[in-house]
């Protein structure tokens, strides 16, 4: 199995929440989510809990714990990512942003960092001005690690908008936008994969076709 095997369902890595358990931003990432499963995506998720369990990150240091690896390798083999952040002080959550740092150790792959990877983003604070400043300057991050975002990204008012718990929401729309997140991730992903998979069989067709004529051109001379 390759990682473009048309066969295997795309995997749709989760990325967000807050210190707090039970955070809206985890429960907006948890909609999120099953939106990409609807869409024949397998997820897995990083809450608040695992990213307040990692140290910050440090580039100078080779040493890197057992959750550190776990997230670098699950990101390595993605092939999409919804990030969810609440909005701190018209920024991006340090929690969420250390986790992003800690990707750093992509730099080196085939696939650096976010490359050929959908991203959707994901904001919740309270008040519109905030959940627009940092959807922005979450998709600028996005971008730095060369990933795409989602033509949709959600920005979320929870002055607004409750999620009394992990699996209801007092507005139907935000339900609505959250799935579109997560549907246009899972639909990035098997669209990137189905170019892949046709591009290397067109590859492997020119191989075929230059093997063939190599074949042909020994028997003529002999």
């Amino acid at each position: 199995m390759t990682r473009f095997d048309k066969n295997r369902r795309p995997l749709v890595i989760g990325i967000g929440g807050t210190t707090r358990a039970a955070s809206s931003t985890e429960r907006a990432l948890g909609f999120a989510l099953r939106g990409a499963e609807q869409a024949g995506a397998r997820t897995r998720l990083f809450g608040g809990a695992f990213l307040h369990s990692l140290p910050h990150y440090a580039p100078e240091s080779a040493q890197r714990t057992d959750e550190q690896r776990e997230l670098i390798e699950a990101v390595r083999h993605a092939d999409a990512l919804i990030i969810a952040t609440p909005g701190y002080h018209g920024g991006v959550s340090g929690l969420v942003k250390n986790a992003l740092d800690t990707l750093e150790e992509l730099r080196a792959d085939e696939r650096p960092y976010l490359d050929g990877r959908a991203v959707g983003c994901i904001v919740t604070a309270y008040g519109w001005q905030a959940a627009g400043s940092v959807l922005t300057s979450l998709r600028s991050i996005v971008h730095a690690l060369r990933g795409w975002p989602t033509p949709f990204g959600a920005g979320i008012n929870t002055l607004e908008t409750r999620f009394e718990t992990a699996d209801t929401c007092s507005d139907p729309k935000v339900v609505d936008q959250l799935a579109t997140v997560g549907q246009q991730a899972a639909q990035f992903a098997l669209a990137f994969r189905s170019h892949h998979a046709g591009h290397a069989a067109a590859h492997a067709a020119s191989d075929d076709a230059d093997d063939a004529r190599g074949s042909r051109v020994l028997a003529l001379a002999n």
